[in-house]
């Protein structure tokens, strides 16, 4: 399986799960659900946000999500996480083993079921293992 380039896996404001750029259309953008495998058209309007773009609030700086994922995965030997339907307490625990240092008053609960569900559905329709920004620059530069 191809190494996930978090650059083009998307999180869509009001859409379940995550999804994966194809193109560019005429009136937006064509992405692919990670989960159904179906392509569906989004506007300009739409709320987008790369996964690469995301960062965690820490208490001396900010984490890549992608860290925090590599991190997860490592914790959990590339295993599923907990569920975002688990206890507060018990996802609370889970990240302050995975970012000790997270900032509590910036790194609120919703966001962590997000990044749970996040990592569960890279974990089970991707791969944790992420395409190298340098790889993605000498791809760029041969075309």
């Amino acid at each position: 399986m191809e190494k996930t380039d978090l650059k083009k896996i998307l999180s869509i404001g009001g859409e379940h799960g995550l999804y994966r750029y194809v193109a560019q259309s005429r009136n937006g953008m064509i992405a692919e659900s990670l989960i159904t495998r179906q392509r569906k058209s989004f506007g300009p309007s739409a709320r987008v946000s790369s996964l690469s773009d995301i960062s965690i609030f820490t208490t001396s700086s900010e984490v890549t999500l992608r860290k925090v994922l590599e991190d997860m995965a490592a914790k959990l030997s590339g295993g599923a996480a907990l569920s975002s339907k688990a206890a507060e307490k018990d996802i609370k625990a889970f990240f302050s083993q995975v970012i000790p240092e997270y900032d509590a008053d910036r790194f609120y609960f919703s966001h962590m079921k997000k990044v749970l569900d996040w990592y569960n559905c890279l974990q089970q329709y991707a791969t944790l293992e992420f395409a190298e920004e340098e790889e993605d620059k000498v791809e760029e530069e041969a075309r």
